[in-house]
């Protein structure tokens, strides 16, 4: 099959930075290794932006290349595995599909979706909803999966007034991007910059900490994107009309109950998330790791006296292939750092003395990557390691660098195959959805609107809870 222009394009620019790098003269003071790095690293980012192929595939080839020509070592590339953050994100997956199984999340969600009066109190009702996913459900395209009945069962409800339906449909994976800050299991690329930082400075990041950081950003952002969703995409006649979404309604459309008393699986369940989330709070006191927490809590989700899913079932759920891209991307952020492929990179850039500058340029950077990197991880693996390594010349602090490139990055509204929630949305048959130009009119005031939020936050507000601008 024929290469594409833009293959073709990313092809040579791939193998002239490695043309480059390979002669010695070029580029004194880098090593050998750090060679190595870059070229491996310069090929797999190409590769990811100009090619088809999975991006799982081209980070384990990185990761092998990295290993086999002696950067890195057997034991670091296959540890990436067993780091604490794969197995938060395996057990985290093993509770989501214990929720998912009883339908405590839609009973949760009908309950305060059911309240709304007026259609501005439905989408904030709805927006709150899907914040409060972000602690059950790990990963962007699982909530996005979890909350598509509920969008469905309210089309149905809202059959008559078409613009609400298309309103909702673009407000259910907007928000669920956004609101993916709030928490650390919210999306693999968050547990990718914390493992970055862990090794590039030893600064731990924890799931209180991001907590405290992310979830004021997260409810702010989302409720601010609400509004520019309903002020795109209905008018004014359109929003003035009363809402009556009566649960009874939505239960006509729904396989799983959303009204009446509770099961014994619910209760047992909605005990279970309530300590598991208060325990990942309260880590500062206890001690005991999230990643351990979480397992305690898989091991009594799929336990056959007190569970709601059987263990095998809800291993079907773990998406393997992330967990394979983010350890080989741990593996290649090892590289950066130890080879000095990293330092070197950033090295000539012009950081010093502008801290605010430089964050400005990060948070720029960041929020336009996924019109060039569709996956969320990969934005981070390629991102994070230079942010932090460039951090240091430029007198900012590593960790909030990092994370405002995290945060920003989760914007990827711009294309319907910028983010897979965006995807499934646009896609569904049957259903009044959005438009490209819809997703390009809200993109045109989202994209600026969120970048200035997070550089807020980075100043005003992340100072407040220990994580200043500068070093």
């Amino acid at each position: 099959m024929a290469l594409n222009l833009r293959t073709t394009l990313t092809l040579c620019v791939a193998l002239s930075l490695c043309a480059l790098l390979s002669i010695p003269a070029n580029f004194t003071g880098l090593g050998g290794d750090a060679r190595l790095t870059l070229a491996v690293f310069a090929l797999a980012t190409c590769a990811w932006i100009g090619t088809s192929i999975d991006d799982t595939y081209i980070a384990l080839g990185a990761g092998l290349a990295l290993t086999v020509t002696g950067v890195i070592s057997s034991d670091t590339l296959f540890g990436t595995l067993g780091d604490a953050t794969v197995w938060l994100l395996i057990c985290a997956f093993v509770l989501a599909a214990a929720v998912s199984r009883t339908g405590l999340a839609g009973r949760a969600s009908v309950f305060l979706v059911s309240g709304a009066r007026t259609v501005r109190q439905l989408v904030h009702l709805t927006t709150a909803a899907l914040v409060v996913t972000a602690f059950a459900v790990p990963a962007t395209s699982g909530r996005a999966a979890l909350a598509l009945p509920v969008f469905l069962a309210l089309a149905k409800v809202l059959a008559d007034r078409k613009r609400l339906v298309v309103m909702l449909a673009l407000l259910f994976p907007t928000v669920i991007l956004l609101s993916a800050v709030a928490t650390l299991i919210g999306a693999g690329a968050h547990l990718i910059t914390v493992s970055v930082l862990w090794e590039a400075t030893g600064e731990h990041v924890g799931f209180t900490e991001w907590l405290l950081l992310g979830l004021p950003l997260a409810v702010a952002s989302s409720h601010l994107a609400a509004e520019l969703v309903l002020l795109t995409t209905t008018r004014r006649a359109d929003r003035r009309g009363p809402v009556s979404i009566p649960a009874e309604r939505i239960q006509e459309h729904s396989e799983q109950p959303v009204t009446g008393p509770w099961s014994q699986a619910e209760k047992r369940c909605a005990l279970l998330m309530a300590t598991v989330v208060l325990l990942w709070c309260s880590e500062p006191l206890h001690r005991v790791q999230p990643a351990l927490v979480a397992l305690i809590g898989a091991v009594i989700a799929a336990s056959p006296a007190l569970g709601t899913v059987r263990l095998k079932d809800a291993l079907r759920t773990v998406p393997w292939s992330l967990l394979l891209f983010m350890a080989a991307t741990m593996a290649m952020g090892v590289a950066l750092a130890d080879s000095g492929a990293a330092k070197w990179l950033v090295a000539g850039l012009p950081t010093g003395g502008a801290p605010m500058a430089f964050l400005v340029v990060v948070v720029a950077v960041s929020t336009a990557a996924h019109l060039v990197l569709q996956s969320r991880s990969a934005r981070s693996s390629v991102l994070v390691p230079l942010v932090v390594a460039a951090s240091v010349g430029a007198g900012v602090n590593p960790v909030a660098a990092a994370l405002a490139s995290t945060a920003a990055a989760g914007f990827c509204h711009t294309l319907p195959a910028s983010a897979k929630p965006v995807t499934l949305f646009a896609q569904i048959p049957g259903t009044p959805t959005y438009t490209p130009r819809d997703l390009l009119r809200l993109s045109a005031l989202l994209a600026p609107l969120t970048a200035a939020l997070v550089l807020l936050f980075a100043v005003a507000v992340w100072p407040l809870f220990g994580v200043s601008v500068t070093r």
